[in-house]
């Protein structure tokens, strides 16, 4: 069996808030802000902040909070899609700088908002395969440094964030069956195209795309409409996969934590899974979203406010670039 031991998150000292950004936009409003993707502010990565430097402040608050020495993880797993570099893996510096035993296995994966699940589908099947018994889970993004200065739409969204979890052989959270999937004929819905191996310098090109939003070879840029119709797609349908694979009915489900996309999505996505309003997490107000940190945020927010405890089973789900989406149950023992 593999459970949850902890969970701890990192966010980067710089704040911008909507007033920051209705500044830039005065076309704008705080309100429009607020309303449209229920962020109020978000944490960015300062210019020499690294997703490796907030992995590595993330794990030393799990490392604090909950007490656990260093030399007892024997595995390390970094989601990013922001390494230091092409080469080496990010995992493997923080094997070193987080004083890891050389013994320990490290690696990057490249995932969005799907990674935390995979995270720990990997991490599960790592304890089950007998090759680890303590699993670093590390997500960390810095999203912020792919956005074109004029990019209001996806400044207003993305925070930068880092999390840390601890996937053992004893824990709070006792994780069950996993559901993942990919399209990847999605791939340029959500996408930065420079920089990497196809392309590999600048182009300082652009074009414009259906809904008038600019498309920059070497910047960050969705589709926002496509990646609705996605979601809408794959979420409702990985939803009853889940409950199928952990033999559950919805009832039995106490509560929803998903990717914390956007407000709008959100409530889009609990309308159309018919889940009631108090069972469905909605909190981007002062993070925004941090990609593959926002389940693993809420879920620590969600244990120390009492939302979450003992005796509740919780679904969690991912979705978005790639296209990827995972889901699974939790149990909290």
């Amino acid at each position: 069996m593999a459970y949850i031991k902890a969970i701890s998150y990192y966010l980067p000292n710089k704040i911008v808030t909507n007033e920051d950004l209705v500044q830039e936009f005065p076309e704008w409003s705080v309100e429009k802000v607020a309303s449209k993707v229920g962020v109020n502010s978000r944490h960015v990565a300062a210019k020499d902040e690294t997703a490796t430097d907030m992995a590595e402040h993330a794990a030393r608050k799990l490392f604090d909070e909950y007490n656990i020495s260093p030399s007892e993880i024997d595995f390390v797993l970094l989601c990013t899609q922001s390494p230091d570099y092409h080469l080496p893996s990010s995992a493997c510096i923080l094997q070193d700088r987080l004083d890891i035993p050389t013994s320990a296995g490290a690696f990057d994966y490249n995932l969005g908002c799907s990674g935390c699940i995979y995270g720990m589908a990997v991490a599960k099947g790592l304890i089950a395969a007998g090759i680890a018994k303590n699993i670093l889970v590390l997500t960390a993004e810095t999203y912020n440094k792919y956005l074109h200065p004029s990019d209001k739409s996806n400044r207003s969204i993305f925070g930068d964030g880092a999390a840390a979890c601890l996937v053992s052989t004893e824990g709070f959270a006792e994780i069950g069956e996993f559901v993942l999937g990919t399209d990847g004929s999605g791939a340029n819905n959500l996408i930065v195209k420079s920089g990497c191996a196809r392309i590999p310098n600048p182009t300082g090109e652009s074009i414009t795309d259906d809904e008038g939003h600019v498309w920059y070879d070497d910047y960050l840029y969705m589709n926002g409409g496509a990646i609705f119709n996605f979601t809408l797609d794959a979420v409702p349908a990985m939803m009853a996969d889940v409950l199928k694979k952990n033999n559950l009915e919805k009832e039995n489900v106490d509560f929803y934590l998903f990717h914390q996309a956007n407000k709008f999505m959100l409530n889009t996505i609990r309308k159309v899974c018919v889940l009631p309003k108090n069972k469905f997490y909605v909190n981007l107000e002062t993070t925004g979203n941090t990609v593959s940190s926002t389940v693993l945020i809420g879920l620590k927010d969600s244990l120390d406010n009492g939302t979450i405890h003992e005796g509740m089973q919780v679904m969690c789900a991912g979705f978005g670039v790639g296209l990827s989406w995972g889901g699974v149950m939790l149990n909290f023992k």
